[in-house]
């Protein structure tokens, strides 16, 4: 993917040709897709970083075309912002469980969504990065060392491979069979109650330093790392 290049799924021309603007001017490079079929194809041939997708698109709803993202291995660190008009807190929720790195609502300031752009590429492009901060935990994984206030907590190997996945992709539910094949490896074969085994392990480990609740379980969905309580 190209660090800077932005995707802009919006049916509304001078919409679109807005957020392009205020974007070019803040240092990104920008495509534009009316509907959810272009904005495949760009996602495709082009291999942007982030998405911004409009809730109401003409051929498929940018609900549906998250969640279609998310589903498929070869989007699956595609950060994406969802705009739209809807401000009830359901839809809210709706969106970010169906995938959406963030949420925001229209009218929107430019100044504001390209803040927010910001910080969701902050979180999602820390994989491989030397320091990953989220809330009060701080891993080092050059050092290969997990911080909770600056004191060091002791982890196993696939504890500190769980919590870095989580960290680096906050937010989000994952199944089990997702956890398993992102942080086990899609080759190898464990039974799915091997999640449970080690997120118990790091929650015990977590527990002592009140951040335990930063994963949190979705019933009949899976697991979520989030540092809010909605």
């Amino acid at each position: 993917m190209t660090t800077n290049k932005i995707l802009i799924v919006e049916d509304e021309r001078p919409i679109r040709e807005m957020i392009a603007f205020h974007l070019t001017r803040a240092g990104y490079d920008t495509l534009e897709a009316e509907d959810s079929r272009q904005a495949r194809r760009l996602l495709a041939d082009e291999r942007p970083v982030l998405a911004l997708i409009d809730w109401m698109l003409p051929d498929m709803s940018g609900l549906e075309l998250t969640r279609m993202l998310k589903r498929d291995n070869e989007f699956e660190d595609l950060a994406v912002i969802m705009l739209t008009a809807r401000a009830d807190e359901h839809d809210k929720v709706t969106g970010l469980e169906g995938g959406a790195d963030d949420y925001v609502t229209k009218p929107f300031s430019p100044r504001e969504l390209v803040a927010r752009i910001k910080a969701v590429l902050r979180r999602s492009g820390t994989v491989d990065a030397e320091l990953v901060i989220t809330g009060d935990i701080e891993i080092d994984a050059a050092a290969h060392r997990v911080r909770v206030h600056s004191r060091e907590i002791h982890l196993g190997p696939t504890e500190y491979r769980l919590l870095k996945y989580f960290m680096t992709h906050p937010n989000r539910v994952y199944s089990r069979n997702q956890l398993l094949d992102r942080v086990w490896g899609a080759n190898v074969y464990v039974e799915e109650r091997t999640v449970d085994v080690h997120v118990r392990r790091l929650r015990k480990a977590l527990t002592e330093h009140g951040v335990a609740g930063y994963i949190q379980t979705v019933r009949g969905a899976g697991y979520r790392f989030s540092i809010r309580n909605d």
